[in-house]
């Protein structure tokens, strides 16, 4: 059984689908306390990252989301949810994460920029692979993914696994031990992201 985490930040369907589809045994829980059940968990998330945790310290999910971290059991973010794993984010002042992976997410920076791009980076992009991982099993070293942010994480080069390029480079896709993120959405980028989902219910 593999659950995802519903903590009012975003329309779920789409993951639910993409996890159907892969013929996964899925259940959207709400119940910190039932998080322990699961074999494998889902962070998702749409929105800003102060409201994310806000609304995971309400009744208790970060600390639950912690301890399974802990447990050993595979946890995937997705996006937002990727985003929450790391120690903090400047997004619209200053906010602490779930702190499972050493790194901060910052805005996108344009003075950096060859040429003027829109942000937030919506879109078509390509993800180049850093590492081979199970999440990344039968996909080539780069392949294209779908977009939707206006930060990014900084983090050791360690736990990089993908990166992206959207003005510059950036980190799209990280690993710590059992905890995976990636800022794309698997669920909206039709077979790569379907290959990277049922890879990650095979792990």
């Amino acid at each position: 059984m593999i659950g995802i985490v519903d903590y009012n930040m975003g329309n779920l369907a789409s993951i639910i689908n993409a996890f159907n589809r892969v013929g996964a045994n899925i259940r959207v829980e709400k119940k910190p306390e039932n998080l322990k059940i699961y074999e494998k968990l889902i962070l998702p998330g749409v929105g800003a990252f102060g409201d994310a945790m806000e609304h995971l310290r309400e009744n208790g999910m970060d600390s639950a989301i912690v301890e399974y971290a802990k447990s050993g059991k595979a946890l995937l973010g997705i996006c937002l949810g990727m985003q929450l794993l790391f120690e903090s984010s400047k997004e619209f002042g200053n906010h602490s994460g779930l702190g499972l992976i050493e790194g901060d997410v910052i805005a996108f920076d344009r003075s950096k920029f060859e040429y003027k791009l829109k942000i937030p980076h919506i879109g078509w992009n390509e993800l180049f692979v850093q590492k081979e991982i199970p999440l990344f099993k039968n996909l080539p070293k780069e392949f294209y993914l779908y977009f939707v942010h206006s930060f990014h994480v900084e983090c050791d080069e360690r736990f990089v696994v993908g990166k992206t390029y959207y003005g510059y480079e950036f980190i799209s896709a990280v690993k710590k031990d059992n905890i995976y993120g990636i800022q794309p959405h698997p669920e909206k980028s039709h077979d790569n992201g379907l290959k990277i989902i049922e890879n990650f219910v095979n792990i």
